[in-house]
């Protein structure tokens, strides 16, 4: 049996459960910040890709979520997303399908469900969501504007935070790189 990171199990009980789609993106993209020499770091690329493609989607922004779906190619890696215990034929398909129906306008947002091929990764999140009082395969509670507009309601103030303070080292090092040096 694979040893599936407890970061891709939640982001798979999340996907399938609640559809917190925002949620999804971050704690796969946390996950994959952390461990950027990761084995399987361009699938986890594109699993958050796709979860930033379903958000836009329910959101209404068609737009975003084909821009999404478009560049996930470079990431479509059929032995690592098998690894991951998917089925990668499965998941192509529907990507490719889901990409032509949002190049078609009117056709109503629809939950994609990634296609899990290992039976213990299946058994692991079924156990998981069954302790956890989650219900798998729900549909999206579109009516749920927390969840739908997610990004627009959080707290980014350590976001915020975070990319002055990154403002500030590259201005710090900007500045020691064009001072004349005096020692001499």
């Amino acid at each position: 049996m694979t040893d599936y990171s407890g970061a891709y199990i939640n982001f798979l009980i999340h996907f399938h459960t609640d559809r917190d789609y925002f949620e999804c993106h971050e704690i796969l993209e946390e996950y994959w910040k952390a461990h950027p020499e990761h084995p399987l770091s361009r699938s986890f690329v594109l699993l958050i890709q796709i979860a930033v493609a379903q958000y836009h989607e329910r959101r209404g922004n068609r737009r975003g979520a084909l821009k999404m779906l478009q560049s996930p190619d470079m990431y479509f890696h059929p032995e690592q997303i098998s690894e991951l215990g998917l089925d990668p034929e499965r998941l192509r398909e529907e990507l490719e399908e889901r990409k032509k129906d949002l190049a078609r306008d009117g056709r109503p947002f629809t939950d994609l469900n990634l296609p899990i091929r290992d039976p213990a990764l299946s058994l692991l999140c079924q156990e998981s969501c069954r302790s956890s009082g989650l219900q798998w395969g729900v549909l999206s509670d579109i009516q749920n504007d927390e969840l739908v507009h997610r990004h627009t309601r959080r707290d980014r103030s350590s976001v915020i935070e975070e990319r002055q303070l990154q403002k500030e080292r590259k201005e710090n090092q900007r500045r020691s790189t064009l001072e004349p040096r005096t020692d001499g």
